[in-house]
């Protein structure tokens, strides 16, 4: 049994209802593009697990379309049980594994950082200016579509402002899908092939709000340059995104011309 497949043929099912809500629909974006980069080891915290049954049983219960056999019979607590259970030795391994790993590396680093302070004290200097590679000090992250990433730690995911891309998981068209698809894979390829930066910025919410569902539906905000240009202008410019500029505390409506015509 594949739970990790489940739970996204699930979640597939669920993006094509239309009586999802948007924050609803980013939600479960979200969790199945974490889904996909982790094969089926992510780790999901308790309040994640609640809002995916939540919402899957809510679609459940109202949608037209007929539900899928794994949502049709348990109960929403013996859904969660049953996979739950099911992950639970896999992250014992992976806990496991990943503990060893991090000693090793502490090990090595405090052994570099030792030879290192030994060859300075020999010099009789140490360096006034730290030297770093402007790839290595950024967190790290994967891209999940044109305009959203995921920050390595990070619970939910990064929406990169500026700029809205088209949608790859929820399209209103096959050609919006289309274009998200490309949208995707060109913010992976600048940021394979370039020196990139992402920065934490300010979300444009009301004050007390961020960090929670009613800003920018529980993600954080970025921006992120490749070789010191902001991917947003370069998606503008190839004709993969359009402009979306926030002020202060309020967004515009968002853009979405992907369908016209």
């Amino acid at each position: 049994m594949d739970p990790a497949g489940n739970l996204r043929q699930d979640i597939e099912h669920a993006l094509r209802r239309p009586n999802l809500t948007n924050w609803q629909r980013t939600f479960l974006t979200d969790i199945h593009a974490q889904l996909e980069r982790s094969r089926g080891q992510v780790r999901l915290s308790d309040k994640q697990w609640r809002k995916i049954f939540e919402i899957l049983g809510r679609a459940t219960c109202t949608s037209t379309v007929p539900s899928p056999p794994a949502l049709r019979h348990p109960t929403t607590d013996q859904k969660r049980s049953r996979f739950r259970q099911q992950f639970r030795p896999r992250r014992r391994r992976l806990d496991r594994g990943l503990q060893r790993l991090a000693i090793g590396f502490l090990f090595v680093g405090v052994v570099a950082v030792g030879l290192q302070v030994a060859e300075y004290g020999r010099r009789g200097q140490f360096p006034q200016t730290p030297v770093t590679n402007a790839a290595s000090d950024m967190p790290r992250f994967t891209v999940t579509d044109g305009d959203t990433v995921h920050v390595t730690g990070d619970d939910a995911g990064t929406r990169l402002v500026g700029f809205n891309t088209p949608e790859k998981f929820s399209p209103q068209c096959e050609s919006e899908r289309q274009l998200g698809e490309r949208a995707s894979l060109r913010l992976k390829e600048l940021v394979s092939n370039g020196v990139a930066r992402l920065t934490k910025v300010a979300c444009a919410c009301a004050p007390g709000t961020e960090g929670s569902e009613k800003c920018n539906h529980d993600r954080s905000c970025g921006t992120l340059r490749v070789d010191g240009e902001d991917v947003g202008n370069i998606l503008i410019r190839e004709g993969l995104a359009v402009p979306f500029v926030c002020t202060g505390t309020r967004c515009p409506p968002t853009p979405r011309p992907w369908c016209r015509g």
